[in-house]
Order: C-alpha cells, then structure tokens, then sequence
C-alpha cells in the first residue's frame, strides 16, 4: 500500500521522507535532485532504495506498512488464484507492473498472462499481460486503493478489478468490477458486484473462496 509521495510541493525544498521521526534529505541519503521529468523505473532502481517503492508519475512512493487483517486477506486470495489458476496464467503478490516508465504500481495481487514473459528477467509485468488487479484497502491509502489505482488500471485496460473492503463485522466483502469495453472505466459485475461470505465468479476464470476463512488465526 501507498503513502504520500516523498516529493515537497513548496519550491526550492528537497525531497525528504520522515523515517521513525527524523527528516531525511535526498542529498544525505544519496539520492540528489530527481530528474525533471521525475524517476523512471531504471533510475529508481539504480538508487538502491533501503525500502519497498512505487513510482506514480515519476514520483518515489514509499510502500507503507500494513496490519496483520490486510496480510491475511491478500495472501489469502493469492493463494485461492494461485490453486484455481489456469493457462496461460498465473497468479502474484505485489508483483510489480510496467504501466509505463514513470509508473509502476504493485497491486495487492495480480494475474497476467504468461506467455512470452522470461521468469529469469521479469521484473515488473507488462501492464498489457495484466488480467486482473487487487487491492485490499488499507487505512492508510484508502484513496489510492479506492481512486486513484482502479482509475490507472482502467486507463491502461486491465479488465478486471477487485477492491476488498474490511466490513462492518471485519469480514473482506470483495466488490467485483467489469472494464467496460466502451466507457473504459470500471462497471460493477453485472453478475454478482459485491461477494460477502464467499467470493464466487467466472472472471477471470473460475474461483471460489470462502471469506471467513481468510481472517481465522
């Protein structure tokens, strides 16, 4: 999950990030001043980067932390598409995905297809191999999860979106959303939008998962 971008919108100050309370400089740790059209992903990399980032709009994002409910789900579903997988595809979490040089956003997990991908070399997959992306909401970026990311995933054309929610009895509800083909935004599922108790579809292929069972200790 993503918290705020490590990039200062006043003029003239550079970037920083507030680490365990003390503010850090870009200088000291030997970043220097980014590019002007902001990071790309070859650039980032090659700063050796002492934590988990996303890159949005050439901005370092700093992967928050998440609590033990949020692991719990999104390990959960992975491993509920991982056993239901079938070719060409295969199932990841926090998988990083190429939208394009200056973002490259991790869903919570992802699905793409395989074919021609090197598993030697991969790195980040090609958002044009993606199938379908997740995101369990997290407190500390409700926004993105709920805003900004489906808006990135539906611009570049991943068809399915799954945003999963922490209920009023904490139980994952999982609202299931179509690409629609001529809008090019997120449209509920026309079959079942909201999955409570068990998440069951077709889409991408058929999987079945009882929710209660993702947060029992």
């Amino acid at each position: 999950m993503a918290v705020p971008s490590l990039s200062d919108t006043a003029p003239g100050i550079r970037p920083r990030i507030q680490r365990m309370g003390v503010a850090m400089t870009a200088e000291r740790l030997g970043w220097g001043e980014p590019p002007v059209e902001g990071w790309t992903y070859e650039q980032a990399k090659k700063l050796d980067l002492p934590y988990e980032f996303e890159l949005v709009d050439g901005a370092i994002v700093v992967r928050g932390m998440t609590n033990q409910w949020h692991d719990m789900v999104r390990n959960g579903i992975f491993v509920a598409l991982w056993n239901a997988v079938v070719p060409p595809y295969r199932a990841e979490a926090e998988r990083c995905m190429m939208v394009d040089e200056c973002n490259t956003p991790k869903p919570d997990v992802l699905v793409f297809d395989k074919r021609d991908l090197d598993a030697f070399t991969l790195e980040c997959v090609p958002v044009a191999k993606a199938i379908l992306a997740v995101e369990v909401v997290s407190h500390g970026s409700r926004s993105d999860d709920r805003f900004r990311k489906p808006g990135v995933y539906a611009e570049a054309g991943i068809p399915y979106f799954w945003r999963v929610e922490r209920g009023q009895d904490d139980l994952p509800e999982v609202h299931e959303f179509w690409l629609h083909p001529e809008a090019g935004v997120y449209a509920p599922s026309p079959d079942r939008p909201t999955h409570v108790g068990t998440l069951k579809t077709d889409m991408p292929y058929p999987v079945e998962i009882d929710l209660r069972t993702l947060v029992e200790l």
